[in-house]
């Protein structure tokens, strides 16, 4: 069995702990292949479906959509997303939900593959805040795509919220829009040699190690919800 996992930097999992890594060692009889582009948004993501349909995979999973959404929630982020990628405006809800549908019927014409959209992990961990709300809009727009397209939704954000709604603390750090989190979290992490889940701690983060990227914790959210649905891909009828 052949699976791809298509995504952002969560999924290439370099600043983020590596989910794909984890799905290799829990399907160690399956070709299991990581994606995941750092800093990709959606509109992207569409233009590179060629060479994932080149290679036939039985099971494609789809996590995008934080770099889209970060960007609504601030200029800067939205200006920087514009100049890395060369788009000519910024991205927008709809245009998020026009990418995801387009890459979802690409792969279900173009290939024998079973699809599954996850939708968004949590942005920040205050569940009270703004970033988090827009990451539930966004994985709202997953769930209405999946559902209109035929495929499978793999619910993480609700699974990361109610994990963090039934362990009730407040984070010690809150989303912050300039990404210097993520700057100094991968500084500690590869010139310092500490791990994400030690970064994520000393942050008084549960899930993330900047309120973007995820930590062990996270990541295993993830693999628990692909390897359900590669089991279930699989599986005799």
């Amino acid at each position: 069995m052949k699976l791809i996992c298509l995504g952002d930097s969560i999924t290439r999992g370099q600043v983020s702990a590596d989910y794909v890594a984890l799905l290799r060692a829990r399907l160690p009889d399956d070709t299991v292949i990581n994606a995941g582009v750092n800093h990709e948004p959606s509109s992207e993501l569409v233009k590179r479906l060629d060479a994932v349909i080149a290679q036939d995979p039985d099971v494609v999973t789809v996590l995008i959509g934080t770099n889209d959404a970060n960007a609504t929630l601030s200029g800067k982020r939205a200006r920087a997303l514009r100049r890395r990628w060369k788009l000519a405006a910024d991205p927008t809800a709809a245009d998020y939900a026009a990418n995801l549908a387009a890459v979802a019927r690409r792969l279900q014409d173009q290939t024998m593959a079973r699809v599954a959209l996850i939708s968004l992990p949590v942005i920040g961990e205050d569940l009270a805040s703004v970033p988090v709300r827009r990451a539930a809009e966004y994985s709202d727009i997953v769930r209405r795509v999946a559902a209109r397209e035929g495929v499978t939704y793999l619910p993480l954000n609700e699974r990361m919220t109610a994990y963090l709604e039934g362990r009730g603390r407040t984070p010690g750090t809150p989303y912050r829009a300039e990404g210097l989190l993520a700057q100094t979290a991968a500084m500690q992490h590869f010139l310092l040699g500490r791990s994400l889940d030690t970064i994520s701690k000393r942050r008084g983060l549960q899930l993330t190690t900047d309120t973007i990227h995820l930590n062990g914790r996270g990541a295993a959210m993830i693999a628990d919800l692909v390897e359900g649905f590669v089991t279930r891909s699989i599986a005799p009828h």
